[in-house]
């Protein structure tokens, strides 16, 4: 039992979210690379000497599994006599650590305390003043691999996807190993970028020790170390309480991913069933497809994580990210399956695959929590464009994350021009694409009536249109929902699909597929890519009509969509949109009375 009081409790707790929160400002002002600096693909954490997450600042929350994972790759390589401080221990590796694809580089540090020695028996969590790591995880541009950005769609092992590190140390006390460098700059398109980041997230570790050594001297290391237990029981303690309201039984979901990249006319199956009973869950998810020739495969995990995000959601989106959370998880998965794949099975484009598995779930909970729904997201998507530059000579890797619509939910539209679930990085800003690729973007805004119909209406897909400016550059798409829309819930409709489009309205116009890798653009062609838009919730003639002129005035509906999809006839006077309240009643009666009649 924990002899630290509640109040110093409280205070440790809001300290170390504190440290993290510090950590990832100052890894992304370091940022050497856009996809860091600003589109913030990253997270921070510090665990304890277990590995074991103490505080995480969430920005994508996939990495709540990644970080133990890593740490426990590192941990099975090197025993305690073999971390010192001033270490920094690299990895990438999805299946000999925890990254969830190569370019996903986490990067551990060790921290110590005074250098004190403790007795290993009495304290085993602390060994010659060694009481955990500063941890963070961020992606690289490029990584390798036969494409630019290492994320090529019709890879069949890992080895195609671009250098992976197993648990390696990178920096010896303080001194980084150039040859490290060396090894990954030459295995990289973009070396500068990839190495700066790497210092960067050194440097963010670093300012986490300093900042978890003060508040060691602030409190006491005995004070601290003795918190954790006592933090991961409560964060444990207040989710399996929100648990045991719900009914006990057995719900399901399913989901379908467009294609692995490689059977582009083969949608992968995610089935999750989800078993209650107390204060417990099972997660199964033994319905899902096998392993991918392509790589939409998962690793079990970021399955972990991805139940964790859901469960965070459903339970408190300010909920105190620690073990607590994951020692409430418990998976059941088929070896050889999607989602838990045989190595050397690719991974590199698993982000779909997390969505369909984040939508299967939250469709098994609303059976559970009726009172909490979600409508279908847009998923994510990223494009690359890879090449030399005709100014500079130098080669480029412009590697962008972008989202759509996410689902009406229970009470509330959905958001528009937003990533969704575990997808939480920005769009990088215009005048940044600009200013560093060679590319110019014509056109980025909403696309109207993308959003799926409902009571509550989804979120609005925009459009994204790039004019190329260089020779010879590499394009290269992963994204999904192009084929398979965002579902609606409760007769809300589904979010129309997403495009990508090269040279629009010309004899060369040419539709491409939700993954695809290394098709070479020249100066003046054009790319369009339409995100696509959330579902709708509940039955979209039960729409507050008042809410269906706003959308007409903010450009979300169309008229003619407003009235054939909502009932709700509107009239245009004095340049404003006004309701025809008669009929209004006469169209919704009549298509409710259609409706009855389709269903008898």
């Amino acid at each position: 039992m924990s002899t630290v009081d509640p109040i110093t409790l409280q205070v440790i707790q809001a300290r170390l979210a504190g440290i993290v929160q510090e950590m990832q400002n100052s890894l992304f002002r370091t940022g050497f690379s856009t996809i860091i600096r600003e589109s913030q693909d990253a997270s921070c954490a510090i665990l304890n000497c277990k590995g074991e997450v103490v505080a995480q600042h969430v920005v994508l929350p996939l990495h709540m599994g990644a970080f133990p994972a890593c740490a426990q790759g590192l941990l099975q390589v090197y025993p305690p006599s073999e971390i010192h401080e001033g270490d920094a221990f690299i990895t990438n590796h999805p299946y000999l650590g925890g990254s969830p694809h190569a370019p996903d580089m986490a990067v551990l540090t060790p921290i110590f305390y005074r250098g004190d020695r403790f007795d290993h028996a009495h304290r085993p969590e602390s060994i010659e003043g060694w009481v955990g790591f500063a941890a963070n995880m961020a992606h690289k541009s490029d990584i390798g691999g036969p494409v630019p950005g290492s994320c090529w769609s019709q890879a069949r092992e890992i080895f195609q996807e671009g250098l992976h590190l197993p648990p390696i140390k990178y920096v010896r006390r303080f001194q980084p190993n150039q040859d490290i460098e060396a090894i990954i700059g030459a295995n990289s398109r973009t070396p500068e970028l990839v190495v700066g980041d790497m210092r960067g997230q050194v440097g963010a570790d670093r300012l986490g020790e300093k900042r978890f050594q003060e508040m060691m001297e602030r409190y006491g290391m005995e004070t601290v170390l003795d918190s954790y237990p006592r933090l991961f029981d409560l964060t444990e303690a207040k989710v399996r309480s929100e648990i045991a309201s719900w009914p006990d039984g057995t719900a399901s979901g399913e989901r379908f991913v467009d294609s692995d990249g490689i059977d582009l006319d083969n949608p992968v199956r995610i089935h999750a069933t989800i078993e209650k009973k107390g204060d417990r869950l099972l997660f199964d998810f033994t319905g899902c497809a096998g392993q991918t020739k392509g790589p939409a495969n998962i690793r079990p995990t970021v399955v972990r994580a991805a139940c964790c995000y859901c469960l965070t959601a459903l339970v408190d989106p300010a909920l105190a990210i620690n073990h607590g959370l994951a020692r409430i998880v418990e998976i059941k998965v088929n070896e050889g399956s999607v989602v838990n794949p045989h190595f050397p099975a690719p991974v590199n484009t698993y982000n779909p695959t997390v969505h369909a598995l984040v939508e299967a779930l939250f469709e098994g909970f609303s059976q559970l929590i009726p009172h909490k729904k979600v409508a279908d997201g847009c998923s994510s998507r990223s494009i690359i464009i890879g090449g030399r530059s005709n100014k500079t000579g130098r080669s480029y890797v412009q590697y962008e994350i972008f989202g759509g619509g996410s689902g009406g939910r229970t009470g509330k539209d959905g958001v528009s021009g937003t990533n969704v679930n575990q997808s939480n990085a920005r769009i990088a800003p215009v005048e940044i694409i600009e200013s560093e690729f060679s590319t110019r973007l014509s056109r980025f805004e909403l696309i109207p009536d993308s959003g799926g119909a409902g009571k509550f209406r989804g979120g609005l897909g925009f459009v994204r249109e790039y004019l190329i400016l260089d020779h010879d550059a590499r394009f290269s798409l992963r994204s999904t929902k192009h084929s398979v829309a965002p579902k609606g819930i409760e007769g809300g409709h589904p979010g129309k699909t997403g495009r990508c489009t090269l040279n629009p309205g010309t004899e060369k116009e040419r539709t491409l597929p939700s993954r695809y890798s290394d098709l070479t653009l020249h100066p003046g062609d054009v790319v369009r890519l339409e995100t696509p838009g959330g579902g709708g919730l509940g039955n979209p003639l039960e729409r507050d009509p008042i809410k269906i002129v706003g959308d007409i005035r903010n450009g979300y509906v169309s008229k003619e969509k407003a009235e054939e999809i909502y009932g709700v006839v509107i009239e245009k006077r004095d340049g404003d949109f006004l309701i025809d309240e008669s009929q209004t009643r006469k169209r919704r009666a009549s298509t409710l009375e259609k409706g009855r009649g389709g269903r008898e």
